[in-house]
Order: C-alpha cells, then sequence, then structure tokens
C-alpha cells in the first residue's frame, strides 16, 4: 500500500473585477467546486485586483452575487471565511507579501530591474518590425536595454537614487531548455524556454502584474490544482519556472477547453449574446459608464440549477447518455479525466432545453412561490389559490416560468382569432355544436375537469361526432388559437361564468369574421 499522504485538494477561483462574469468564468468556478466536493476539499474566491486601470466598480459585487445565485458558495475567501493564516483574499491588499517574493527573487538572480520607458520599447519594436521580426524582450535582447544587468553599477545606483520608475523583469534561462509538465486534461505538454519572455514581474507602481501574484499567492494559500481557462495554457511554463526560482512545489495545472460561438468558430463573446438574442452573463449587468444593460441568465428566466447543467456539459462528458444532473449528481461524477480537450459549442436551444426539463422535474410545491412572483409582477392578482392548475396545465407547454404570467390568453378573453384557423376548421355546423355544448357545461355541477371531459365526451358519443370536429373549435372559442393545454383544465380553470362568457364572445366575434369574409 502506498504510504504516501496526498495533500488536501484546495482549489481557486480567482476573477479579476473588470466587468460582469462570463459564462465561461462561471463554468471554471463550477469546476472548481465540483473537483472540491468530489474530493472532500476546499473551494477559494479570490480576487485578482491588482490592474487598477481595468478596475470597474461593482464588479467584485456581482462575482459574490453570481456565484450565490448559482450555489457555488466559497469555503473560503471572498463571500467566505475573509480571516485566518491564508487573508487577505484581494490581491490589492497583499502587496507587501509581494514586495518580499520580488525582493527574494533580485536576490536570487532570478529577477532584475528595468528602466526602459514605454516609448523606448515602441521605438525597438518598430525598429524589428521594419527588419520583418518580432521583438522579444528576453535573453538575446536584454544586454542591450536599459536593465541592471545590462547597464554599470554606478548608472544603475543614479537611476534608484533618482528614484526613476522602473519595473522588475522575470530573468528567463539563457540556455535554452524544454519545460515539460502533465496537464489533469491534456497530457504532458513541451514548450521550448526560449519562446518565453522576460515578463514584468513588478509594474513601476509598485503593484504585482498577474504572473506574479497568482503563483505567490497559489503557493501560500496552498493551492493544490489550478484549474483554468486554456487561455493560460501559454503562461504555465513561465509559472512553472517562478515556481523553480522559489524553491516551491507547483500545483497540478488542468486547462479547461473554451466555450465557443453557436456556429463553433470562435470564444463566445457578449456581442455574439447580442446579436444572438441569448445571455452569456449570469445576471443583468448594467454598465456603469455607459447604463447599457445586458441580460443575465437569472433574468431571461433560466433556474440556477439549469444553467448549471447547461455549462456542466459544455467541456465535460459523463461517459454515458446522462444529460440531467443536479450539482450533487454532478460532483459525485465529475472528475478532470473526462474533461475534454477540444472547445464547446455553445447551443442556445439546448440552453432551453435543459431549462425546460429542470422545470418539469421540479416539485409543483417549489415552484409556487416564483410562479406566484411572476404572476404578482405581471398584475394577475385575481389567480391566487389557482397556482395549482396554472402549473398542471402550461409546465410542458413552457421553457420558462415567467411565460406562464405572460401568456395572456390564459387570463383575459382573446381580442383576436386565428383566420386561418377559422376558415380551415369552422363548418356551417360548427356554431351549433358550441351552443350546445354550452348549454350542457351551464347545468354542469361541481364544474371540474373530470366531470367535465366526461360529459363532453359523453356528448360526442351520443351525436356521433369525432374529437376534431368539436374540440378544436372549442379551443378557438376559449383561446383564440389552436394550440394549448387540456381545455377540460382550462375551463375549470376559468371557472364556469368565465368559460361561458368566452363562448359566448367567441361565438360571437366568429360568426362576424366568417361574416366579413
Amino acid at each position: 500500500m502506498n504510504s504516501t499522504t496526498q495533500p488536501p485538494v484546495r482549489v481557486r477561483f480567482a476573477p479579476s473585477p473588470t466587468g460582469p462574469l462570463h459564462m465561461g468564468g462561471v463554468r471554471t468556478a463550477y469546476y472548481n467546486w465540483l473537483f472540491a466536493r468530489k474530493h472532500g476539499g476546499t473551494f477559494i474566491l479570490r480576487v485578482e485586483d491588482t490592474d487598477a486601470t481595468r478596475f470597474v466598480e461593482g464588479a467584485e459585487q456581482y462575482v459574490v452575487e453570481a456565484l450565490n445565485w448559482c450555489g457555488l458558495v466559497p469555503d473560503e475567501g471572498i463571500g467566505a471565511t475573509e480571516t485566518g493564516p491564508h487573508a487577505p483574499y484581494r490581491q490589492s491588499e497583499r502587496t507587501a507579501i509581494y514586495k518580499a517574493a520580488v525582493d527574494e527573487l533580485l536576490a536570487k538572480g532570478w529577477a532584475y530591474r528595468a528602466w526602459d520607458s514605454p516609448e523606448a520599447l515602441a521605438e525597438v519594436r518598430k525598429a524589428a518590425e521594419s527588419k520583418g521580426e518580432t521583438f522579444q524582450y528576453d535573453a538575446k535582447s536584454r544586454g542591450g536595454m536599459q536593465n541592471d544587468l545590462a547597464l554599470t553599477e554606478a548608472e544603475v545606483q543614479t537611476l534608484l537614487e533618482a528614484q526613476i520608475p522602473h519595473v522588475v523583469r522575470f530573468k528567463t534561462p539563457e540556455t535554452p531548455r524544454e519545460i515539460t509538465f502533465t496537464d489533469a486534461i491534456r497530457g504532458q505538454v513541451t514548450i521550448q524556454s526560449s519562446v518565453i519572455d522576460d515578463k514584468v514581474l513588478l509594474k513601476p507602481d509598485g503593484l504585482p502584474t498577474y504572473h506574479l501574484a497568482n503563483v505567490v499567492d497559489d503557493h501560500h494559500m496552498e493551492i493544490s490544482h489550478v484549474i483554468r481557462g486554456e487561455e493560460w495554457l501559454p503562461s504555465a511554463p513561465l509559472h512553472l519556472l517562478l515556481y523553480e526560482a522559489f524553491g516551491w512545489t507547483p500545483p497540478v495545472f488542468a486547462h479547461l477547453p473554451l466555450i465557443l460561438k453557436p456556429e463553433g468558430n470562435g470564444k463566445l463573446s457578449k456581442r455574439d449574446g447580442i446579436k444572438g438574442g441569448f445571455p452569456v452573463f449570469p445576471l443583468e449587468w448594467t454598465d456603469p459608464t455607459s447604463g447599457d444593460a445586458l441580460t443575465g441568465y437569472r433574468e431571461s428566466g433560466y433556474s440556477p440549477e439549469a444553467f448549471l447543467n447547461m455549462l456542466l456539459l459544455l467541456g465535460w462528458n459523463p461517459g454515458d447518455e446522462q444529460e440531467l444532473f443536479t450539482a450533487a449528481e454532478a460532483a459525485e461524477r465529475f472528475d478532470l479525466d473526462r474533461v475534454v480537450k477540444s472547445g464547446a459549442r455553445f447551443n442556445p436551444d439546448k440552453a432551453r432545453w435543459f431549462n425546460e426539463q429542470h422545470l418539469r422535474q421540479t416539485p409543483h410545491e417549489k415552484l409556487k412561490d416564483e410562479l406566484c412572483n411572476h404572476l404578482e409582477s405581471s398584475g394577475r392578482v385575481d389567480c391566487w389559490g389557482k397556482e395549482g392548475l396554472l402549473l398542471d396545465m402550461m409546465l410542458e407547454r413552457v421553457s420558462f416560468l415567467k411565460e406562464i404570467a405572460e401568456t395572456d390568453w390564459l387570463f383575459a378573453p382573446p381580442v383576436a382569432f386565428d383566420e386561418k384557423l377559422v376558415r380551415k376548421k369552422w363548418k356551417d355546423e360548427t356554431a351549433g355544436y358550441i351552443e350546445t355544448v354550452r348549454e350542457r357545461f351551464e347545468a354542469l355541477e361541481p364544474f371540474d375537469s373530470s366531470t367535465i371531459e366526461a360529459n363532453f365526451k359523453a356528448y360526442l358519443e351520443t351525436e356521433g361526432l369525432g374529437f376534431g370536429a368539436v374540440l378544436l373549435p372549442l379551443r378557438i372559442v376559449l383561446t383564440g388559437i389552436g394550440g394549448g393545454p387540456s381545455m377540460f383544465e382550462f375551463a375549470e380553470f376559468l371557472g364556469k361564468a368565465a368559460t361561458l362568457a368566452r363562448i359566448d364572445a367567441g361565438l360571437e366575434a366568429i360568426a362576424s369574421m366568417r361574416a366579413n369574409a
């Protein structure tokens, strides 16, 4: 038996507060959360807010609210326990830790100071482009730049005493070598160190870049697995070199596939959502600068369970035909070895399908309060106590619960009737059939769906009529359209008086329509 004790699973989701959280970010958080739940680990929320130029007011609160709506509540960090040995969890509050780390790298010879101005760097790049080359700040070029590897000790001292702004860059190996690691999703990855440039680790304002801060934080917070998007895969070799420079053991890396546009070419973006009429954010987001509002999955009527289920299968394959998962079921089944390598194409129709399925699997009792809220918002205050009937009738016919409250003919007599359907299905004798049905309904007690259905069928049998000759016309006078729920359940929902009134008004309107045709 292997006596080696595996370290506890600790994973983190570390967004930047630069705008609304994309659904791809929620998927990253969800996969981290699932992995932690599967292995009895800890899910941490950390905010990488060191880029002051891109900071957007309200973005951090948006992330917390979005994760809470999804049920992805962190065990530690922002929105959870923000005290203890790993605090603080905002990078802007950890600058002393990064400064100490940079000082260590400088002392070890793994980093150096550079005073190249933006203008000077632009000139160097322009000169390289004029020769058909691409400039890279690295072992080959740094000797000709303004840094403490190329300048004399006296020149460096002068710049420091003058407090000329500078950055600290990572010193990539002078002798090229292969950097190889095993990605938990992609297997063995090998990259030549020569393609890595001397990345800036500390900016002139004293704040760290992503590369330094995320490595330092992951080490100090004892992160066991870094599960993040594939856009960070090219940065992994640099991060491994940083771990080597510090003498730390790196975590396990797992780089998730992109979520692709519906047509499959390219990463799903906000513009795709606007163009296609579907949300790409979990919650509605109002841009604090422009005031423009972009809808979210919550406001579009999706349940968090359906939203997560959709995200689960955008990149993970259970290995069988199962498509519907609760979060608990997903956590039991989830592991990184079934995350796919290639991009996952987003399908808006499939997203609606997931919501339909989760709605229909939810007990009606759990939906009544939400339906009441939609009814109240739509002014359907005359329907209290009938929520169960509405759910029985309509749940199999809608994609979103709010669509029930938005269906006008459920709550008010139709003001228009499907003319094409009337021309096709309404015969000279049809009005007489419906008048007879009305008379029979008027005498019915109790006026419930089973009694209404039995009486209706008895009438058809007595007269030798088919369902199509009478039921569809009845549906037309009650709703104005040709589809919908059981007319017997609908009549019970309306009540006798309203049903009779609709039949009278419908017969009159259709008679006038046919007379003027």
